[in-house]
C-alpha cells in the first residue's frame, strides 16, 4: 500500500522508473544477495500505473455510491475517502464526500471538501451548489449568494441556484431586521427573524444564540437553556451559548451558578463584552441586595429601604430577581408605615412576576391595613386559587368577613371611637355625639341642617345601643347581621337619650308626642 501512495502521490508511473533505472542487480557470486534479493523492487515487475489506480479509486467510489444509496453515510465516507487517497486530484471524489459530509450534518468539513472540488474544478457545478448550501447552512449568506451566482454564470437557468439565491436574500433580510429589533429591544421580533433564517440555516450557532439571548431576556428560561444546551452539546467551548446558560440562571436568580458559566464564557472568549458585564452586574446585585437583608434583619429599616432602591436600579432586565427587590422594599414600607407606596412596590413586583405568590400576600395585608377589602379578597382569591393551603384560606375567609363588615355601617366610626374601646370610652362617646346631634339643638338651622342632624342622632342611639350591649357588641364585632339573629333592633332614641341621662335631673329635650322632631322612633336597617 506504501507505494501505491506514492504512486498516487507523485505523479506520473515514468518518474518512478527512472528513479529505479540505475540500480545494479545484485552479484551472482553472492548466494546469500541472490536469496535475499527483493524482486518487488523492479519497477518493471510490480509498480502499479496510474490507470490502475484510477480504477481502483473508481471502485472505491462505487461502493460509497453503493452505501449512499443504502443511506449509510458513515461507510460512503470510508469509500470515498480511499478513493481520495488514490486519487487526491479528482473534483468529484471531494463532491460525492461532501454530499456524505452533510448528510451526516459535519457542515464545516463538507464545505472544505466543496472548496476543495472547486478549486481542483472551477466548473463543476455540483462543488459549487454544495459550498453554496453549506454556507448557507452555516449561516453565510454573503458567501453563500457568491456561491450561487457562479452557477449562475456558467448555467443562468439553474432553478436550483436562483431559488437558493433567494434563501440567502431572504436570510440577509432577516438578520438586518433582526438588528434593528435588537437595538429597540424588540425581542419577540428577533426571536421571529432567526427562526425564519433557521429555516435555511439550520447549523448556524450565530442564530440560535441570539435567539437563545432574546428568549432569555423575553423571561423563556428553559426555551432558552434548551437552545443553548443544544450548541453545547455540539461544541462545549461556544463562549456564546455559555453565556446565555449563564444568563437564564442569572435571571432565573441562581446568581452563584450563573457567575461560574460567566467566568467559563470569558475563559473561552476572554474579549466577550456581555458575559464580562452580565458577571459584574451578578455579583453587585448579590452584593446589594445581601446588604439590604442585612439591614432588614437588624431593624435598620430606612437603610434597607434604600439598599433595595439602589440595587434595583443594577439590571433592569433581571425581572426575577428585580421582583424580589420590589417585594421586599414593599415589606419594608409596610413596617415604615408607607402602605401606599408598598401597594406600589407589589403592584410592580406582580407586573415583573405574575405567578409571585409572596407579592400578592404582601398587597393584600397592606390592602387590609388600608381598608381597601376588596382588593384585599381579589388578591387572596388569586393565592387560594393558586395554592390551596389552609393558611390562605383563613387569610381569604378573613377578608371577606372584613369586607362584609365594612359595608354595613360603623358604628365605631359613628361614635368616633376604636374598635377596642372601653365601655367607659363608648358611653363617653355617646355622650358626646347624642348632645352633639339632638335636632333640638339644631332647631334654628335651615330645613337641611335639621334633616342631616337627624340622621346622625339617629345613627348614634344604634350606634350606642349595639356597643354598649355586650351580646350585639360580639355579634356585631364578628360579623352577624344582627336582624338575621333575631335580635330586637327597634328602640326609641328618646328613650335611649332619656335613659343615659336621667330623668329630670338630666337633659330632656321633649316634643309632641306625634310630630316634631323631640320624639324619634326609627329601626335598625
Amino acid at each position: 500500500m506504501g507505494i501505491l501512495r506514492m504512486a498516487a502521490e507523485g505523479g506520473a508511473e515514468g518518474s518512478m522508473k527512472g528513479s529505479h533505472a540505475s540500480l545494479h542487480p545484485p552479484p551472482l557470486y553472492s548466494k546469500m544477495a541472490t536469496v535475499d534479493y527483493d524482486s518487488s523492487a523492479d519497477p518493471e515487475m510490480d509498480l502499479t500505473s496510474d490507470e490502475e489506480l484510477e480504477r481502483e479509486a473508481e471502485g472505491f467510489k462505487e461502493q460509497g455510491n453503493a452505501y449512499y444509496v443504502k443511506k449509510d453515510y458513515a461507510e460512503a465516507f470510508n469509500f470515498y475517502t480511499k478513493a481520495i487517497d488514490l486519487c487526491p486530484k479528482n473534483a468529484s471524489y471531494y463532491g460525492n464526500r461532501a454530499a456524505t459530509l452533510m448528510m451526516l450534518s459535519r457542515y464545516r468539513e463538507a464545505l472544505e471538501d466543496s472548496q476543495q472540488a472547486v478549486r481542483l474544478d472551477d466548473t463543476f457545478m455540483k462543488g459549487h451548489m454544495r459550498e453554496g448550501k453549506c454556507h448557507l447552512l452555516l449561516g453565510n449568506a454573503m458567501a453563500a449568494s457568491r456561491c450561487f451566482q457562479k452557477i449562475l454564470e456558467l448555467e443562468p437557468d439553474n432553478s436550483q441556484a436562483q431559488q437558493e439565491l433567494k434563501n440567502a436574500e431572504s436570510i440577509l433580510e432577516f438578520e438586518r431586521m433582526a438588528e434593528i429589533s435588537f437595538e429597540k429591544r424588540d425581542f419577540r421580533m428577533v426571536v421571529f427573524c432567526m427562526d425564519r433564517a433557521l429555516e435555511s440555516a439550520s447549523a448556524c450557532h450565530r442564530f440560535k444564540v441570539l435567539k437563545a439571548e432574546c428568549l432569555a431576556l423575553l423571561g423563556r428560561y428553559p426555551e432558552a437553556q434548551s437552545v443553548a444546551s443544544d450548541i453545547l452539546r455540539m461544541d462545549s467551548t461556544n463562549g456564546d451559548a455559555l453565556y446565555v446558560r449563564g444568563l437564564c440562571l442569572y435571571y432565573e436568580d441562581c446568581i452563584d451558578k450563573a457567575v461560574q458559566f460567566f467566568i467559563q464564557a470569558l475563559r473561552m472568549a476572554p474579549d466577550h463584552e456581555k458575559a464580562r458585564l452580565a458577571c459584574r452586574n451578578a455579583k453587585a446585585l448579590k452584593a446589594k441586595k445581601e446588604e439590604g437583608n442585612k439591614a432588614f434583619k437588624e431593624g435598620s429599616f430606612e437603610e434597607a429601604y434604600d439598599l433595595y432602591t439602589e440595587a434595583l436600579t443594577i439590571d433592569p432586565n433581571n425581572i426575577k430577581t428585580n421582583a424580589k427587590l420590589y417585594c421586599n422594599r414593599a415589606t419594608v414600607g409596610s413596617k415604615l408605615n408607607k402602605l401606599e407606596q408598598a401597594i406600589e412596590d407589589c403592584t410592580k413586583a406582580i407586573k415583573l412576576d405574575e405567578t409571585y405568590i409572596k407579592a400578592y400576600l404582601r398587597r393584600a395585608q397592606c390592602y387590609m391595613d388600608t381598608e381597601q377589602y376588596e382588593e384585599a379578597v381579589r388578591d387572596y382569591e388569586k393565592v387560594y386559587q393558586t395554592e390551596k393551603t389552609k393558611e390562605h384560606k383563613n387569610l381569604l375567609k378573613n377578608a371577606q368577613l372584613e369586607l362584609k363588615k365594612s359595608k354595613r355601617k360603623d358604628y365605631y366610626k359613628v361614635l368616633g371611637v376604636d374598635k377596642n374601646a372601653t365601655e367607659d370610652e363608648i358611653k363617653k362617646a355617646y355622650r358626646k355625639r347624642a348632645l352633639m346631634h339632638h335636632p333640638d339643638r339644631h332647631s334654628g338651622a335651615s330645613a337641611e341642617v335639621q334633616k342631616e342632624e337627624e340622621k346622625k342622632f339617629k345613627e348614634v342611639g344604634e350606634a350606642f345601643t349595639v356597643l354598649s350591649d355586650p351580646k350585639k357588641k360580639s355579634r356585631y364585632d364578628s360579623g352577624h347581621d344582627l336582624e338575621d339573629d333575631d335580635m330586637n333592633m327597634d328602640f326609641d332614641a328618646n328613650n335611649i337619650f332619656k335613659a343615659f341621662f336621667g330623668g329630670p335631673g338630666g337633659f330632656s329635650f321633649e316634643g309632641n308626642s306625634s310630630s316634631g322632631p323631640g320624639n324619634f322612633f326609627f329601626q335598625f336597617g
